[in-house]
Formats: structure tokens, C-alpha cells, sequence
């Protein structure tokens, strides 16, 4: 049987390694190894990274939620406490962006929750 050097997929690889790692500094761009190892980190921090972000955007929301609430003279858990108590049911995301968008609805929502 005839010896198979691979010589043709393996700069194929390579090429693809190298050209996923263009705009890397240093080695990183340059050397196959190096790029490998880079490119691999840099999936892990995207994964891990994608469901930090939820984490972020929840924090966001409850910021602005309770900057609204604060020029309305009432705090953010009491405002959460009391809405949870009528049955309302607006998520932090909807509330925050009615609170930044729409602050004339977020003070009608926001004196139904207080009476």
C-alpha cells in the first residue's frame, strides 16, 4: 500500500488555524500552536461570556428599574414587594425599559402599585 503523507490537508489546517486567528497579537497569529491554543481559550471565554451577559442585562434592568423608582419616592424592593402582593405581573425587563422610554405610563404603574 502507498504512503499517504497528508501534506495537502495539513496546510489546509493550518491555513484555516491561522486565518481563524488573524488579528491576534504576537505568536498567536503567526504559529500554528500558539493560534490553536488561542483560539480555543478564546471559545471558552465566548461561552462563558454569552451567559455572563444575561447576568449583566438582569443587573442593568434592576438599576434602571430603581433609578425610576427613586425619583418616585419608593425603593426598589418595597416597589417588587408590592407589586408581588397585587399580582402583577411585569418582568424587570418590561418595567425598565417603560421607566426609560416611557416615564408617564411608569408613573401611572407605579401609583396603581403605591394605592
Amino acid at each position: 500500500m502507498a504512503r499517504v503523507k497528508r501534506s495537502k490537508m495539513a496546510m489546509k489546517h493550518r491555513r484555516n488555524v491561522l486565518k481563524a486567528a488573524k488579528g491576534y497579537r504576537f505568536g498567536r497569529s503567526k504559529k500554528e500552536i500558539e493560534a490553536k491554543v488561542a483560539l480555543r481559550k478564546a471559545g471558552a471565554y465566548a461561552f462563558a461570556h454569552r451567559k455572563d451577559k444575561k447576568t449583566d442585562m438582569r443587573r442593568l434592568f434592576t438599576t434602571r428599574l430603581s433609578a425610576g423608582l427613586r425619583a418616585q419616592g419608593i425603593t426598589y424592593s418595597a416597589f417588587i414587594g408590592k407589586m408581588s402582593k397585587k399580582g402583577m405581573t411585569l418582568n424587570r425587563k418590561m418595567l425598565s425599559e417603560i421607566a426609560s422610554e416611557h416615564p408617564e405610563t411608569f408613573n401611572r404603574i407605579v401609583e396603581t402599585v403605591k394605592a
